[in-house]
């Protein structure tokens, strides 16, 4: 893979880049709709294709922020096509990583010292290269290690990127305006934290303890005199990445192995820590023939507030939707309803959401239940077609739910997505609680 020699890291040579690759967006609109004058039958694949390509490959070669929110609202919505999920999927592993001289003078920086003063051995190229760092790999008394090294510039530029990159979210991903700035405000400080990697260290340590008893989770151990705000230390773990595990064809038992370790690992973090790990992305996980998985990356950690948590959570009372008022209060409890909504915007989100609850509450409604059921991710992706194409919904002013449900939204669905694409049949009200104990 080719690497970057220098990140553009000026406002203005970065937002350039950004209209450059507006002008692009724009004139795959002209291409397309001058081909459906000629043939009606032509369908938007080679335009979204053409789009996903182009903004990936610029904010690719940007970094930081705005290749990081991308990656997130593709995968986020569940309603754009997977073209787009599938060229932002590369940002987290497989994105053009920077050359060893600025890698050097970053440690140089951070840590004093060149990487070859600090381990016995320690790789020129990148191992995979993500949207905010790049992995190495490094020797040093024996051990293995994993060193991430944040790109330069990136916490300096981030919230001038995630400015500029609205409009992009807005076009791309039929947001409102109230609910882009809703989301930016709480996506901004999250990512903040992710470009903290002292912050990252502790947090991986603690989540590491206090989970280190759930079977068939593995965690690396992380060396933080080697380490510092830009750079982690970290023991290397080996495994595939999600595609690559499954195109091993692993046997019904060790998918649902897997896919009941991930369950209960989130399922402890979310109800017992009240914090959790939430960037449910695959690159995130290292999967083992032997039924394992590595959790490999704690920087997006989302802690739950007391108050949210007791609201939110009832969506795993199968009750509670059957009663309206007790369902009404909750609506405004989480914002989905405000008081200032029309009777038409009180008619219309209310349907939405308890169609909604409905749908996502199937699984805490269940014993057991088999996400390799694709009919029923056919229907989130089809409810999702439908909130984003409705003009009703984009003209409503307000933003809509609670903004701490924003990471545990995503959490779930990333954690969703990886059952489904496991086909990995899963106990939902398993024993974590008493692993607790």
């Amino acid at each position: 893979m080719k690497e970057q020699r220098k990140i553009p890291t000026g406002k203005v040579h970065r937002a350039s880049k950004f209209v450059r690759t507006g002008a692009k967006i724009g004139q795959n609109y002209v291409k397309h709709f001058a081909r459906k004058v000629f043939d009606d039958s032509i369908d938007e694949t080679s335009l979204h294709e053409d789009n996903a390509n182009d903004i990936y490959n610029s904010l690719s070669e940007l970094k930081g922020g705005a290749l990081k929110v991308a990656q997130m609202m593709s995968l986020d919505q569940g309603i754009l096509p997977k073209v787009y999920q599938e060229k932002f999927t590369q940002a987290q592993y497989s994105a053009p990583p920077l050359s060893y001289p600025l890698v050097a003078r970053s440690f140089k920086k951070m840590l004093g010292k060149h990487p070859d003063e600090l381990y016995d051995s320690f790789t020129k190229n990148a191992v995979n290269a993500a949207s905010i760092g790049q992995v190495h790999q490094a020797w040093l008394n024996g051990k293995k290690l994993a060193v991430k090294i944040q790109y330069p510039g990136v916490a300096d530029s981030l919230k001038s990127d995630l400015k500029i990159v609205k409009p992009f979210a807005k076009l791309l991903f039929n947001i409102s305006d109230a609910d882009i700035d809703y989301y930016m405000v709480e996506v901004q400080g999250k990512l903040l934290e992710e470009t903290d990697y002292q912050l990252e260290i502790e947090r991986s340590m603690d989540i590491s303890r206090a989970c280190a008893h759930l079977p068939n989770i593995v965690f690396p151990n992380y060396y933080p005199e080697l380490s510092s705000d830009r750079i982690i230390t970290m023991d290397w773990m080996e495994g595939l990445h999600l595609n690559d595990f499954i195109s091993t064809n692993p046997a019904q038992e060790i998918r649902n192995k897997v896919g009941q370790a991930l369950w209960d690992f989130y399922d402890f973090q979310v109800h017992v820590l009240k914090k959790v790990h939430a960037d449910a992305h695959p690159g995130n996980y290292l999967f083992h023939n032997d039924g394992t998985v590595g959790i490999i990356d704690f920087g997006c950690v989302k802690v739950i507030p007391e108050k949210f948590y007791t609201s939110y959570f009832k969506i795993h009372d199968r009750e509670f939707a059957s009663d309206p008022e007790k369902f009404d209060r909750w609506l405004y409890d989480l914002s989905f309803l405000n008081k200032d909504d029309s009777p038409g915007e009180k008619k219309l989100f209310k349907g939405l959401f308890q169609e909604m609850v409905d749908l996502l509450g199937q699984p805490f409604h269940a014993s057991e239940f088999d996400f390799g059921d694709d009919q029923y991710f056919m229907q989130i992706y089809d409810l999702g077609q439908r909130i984003s194409n409705s003009k009703e919904v984009r003209k409503s002013n307000a933003a809509r739910g609670a903004r701490d449900g924003i990471y545990i939204n995503r959490t779930y669905f990333g954690l969703f997505h990886i059952l489904n694409s496991l086909k990995a049949k899963i106990f939902t009200k398993s024993n974590t609680f008493a692993l607790a104990t």
